[in-house]
């Protein structure tokens, strides 16, 4: 859930320690922390978002991960290339996507933004290696930087996610066309973090339909999408997959009763992570128990809740997420981050 709480220059602030350390207090097992970008080209979407791009970075998200793992909790940073998505960058001032085509409808004013997403620029060949180089250096920085494990981050319309898109990826060379030919990028990210990290380091990635800019997209080719996915995810290195959906624990397509987890778990070989509205405890154990996941992560739910994991085990009752939370930093209170 990105905050845009870091500095100008995309250092993880001590207003960001103190955020991610009150989870690790309130009984998490393990936090994975808003989307950061991997290096200073196109990376970044947001401004003020963090990123580990450089050694500044490394030593400020130092700090957080030390806070988190004195607190007890284990802590994994998630790697994010918006691609078209991207809605403010420092370094760069075009943005880039698989086939130059614009994400749909416009930029999230709670992240700065405003009026259409732009027009990015085809990328080429070598721009997709530096992005896989990108992904994997980045990977070397958070492990020095002490975190537990990346997450790739390839849901949610960000440039992963856009060469998995039929309308977003009219390429006509391997990494256009067929699904096989879509998830290619993905899968040489995977392998190139898993080389760059080691075996003793968790490597992860996060799988979506719905975007940030499409909420409503479904893979074209639905249960045979989800079986090249999956199953092509799974002989990547990868220790785990994290699928979200608006509700995790509905059906991923017409004609099936499977979750999108439950097809991850039915097509691929590695634990499956599910998001998506399960603040519900009563709901998030019925996901669990039938298989669908082996573990659940929360979002909205976590941000109105900071120790949601005591609330449940003390019975105590749980608060509304409040939208304004999301809101530009410098409309939120302090405490509110704590």
């Amino acid at each position: 859930m990105t905050r845009i709480s870091a500095s100008e220059d995309g250092q993880a602030t001590e207003i960001m320690m103190n955020y991610y350390e009150s989870f690790a207090q309130g009984g998490y097992g393990f936090l994975i922390t808003e989307g950061v970008y991997p290096d200073e080209r196109y990376s970044q979407g947001y401004l003020n978002q963090s990123g580990i791009a450089n050694e500044k970075h490394i030593d400020a998200w130092r700090k957080v991960t030390e806070a988190v793992h004195q607190a007890g909790s284990k802590i994994i940073v998630q790697l994010m290339h918006a691609g078209a998505q991207s809605q403010g960058n420092r370094y760069k001032s075009e943005i880039i996507s698989p086939s130059g085509i614009p994400a749909k409808g416009e930029q999230l004013p709670f992240y700065v933004g405003e009026g259409p997403y732009r027009t990015p620029k085809q990328m080429t060949n070598e721009d997709i290696q530096e992005v896989v180089h990108g992904f994997a250096e980045a990977a070397k920085r958070a492990k020095q930087a002490g975190f537990d494990g990346v997450e790739i981050h390839g849901a949610n319309g960000y440039l992963l996610d856009e060469f998995l898109t039929d309308y977003m990826n009219e390429r006509t060379d391997e990494y256009g066309g067929s699904t096989e030919n879509r998830v290619r990028i993905l899968i040489e990210v995977a392998n190139a973090v898993r080389e760059a990290v080691g075996t003793d380091f968790v490597v992860g990635i996060r799988i979506s339909q719905g975007k940030v800019s499409d909420y409503h997209h479904k893979w074209a080719g639905a249960e045979k999408d989800a079986e090249i996915i999956f199953s092509s995810l799974s002989r990547a290195g990868l220790d785990y997959i994290h699928v979200t959906e608006y509700d995790a624990t509905r059906a991923a397509f017409e004609g099936t009763e499977l979750t999108l987890a439950a097809l991850a778990k039915k097509f691929g070989t590695l634990p499956v992570m599910a998001n998506g509205n399960l603040e519900d405890p009563d709901k998030a154990e019925q996901l669990l128990t039938r298989g669908d996941a082996d573990l659940i992560t929360l979002g909205k739910g976590a941000l109105a809740n900071h120790d949601w994991p005591r609330r449940i085990v003390t019975g105590q009752p749980l608060r509304e997420f409040n939208p304004e939370i999301l809101g530009p930093k410098a409309n939120i209170k302090e405490q509110e981050l704590q």
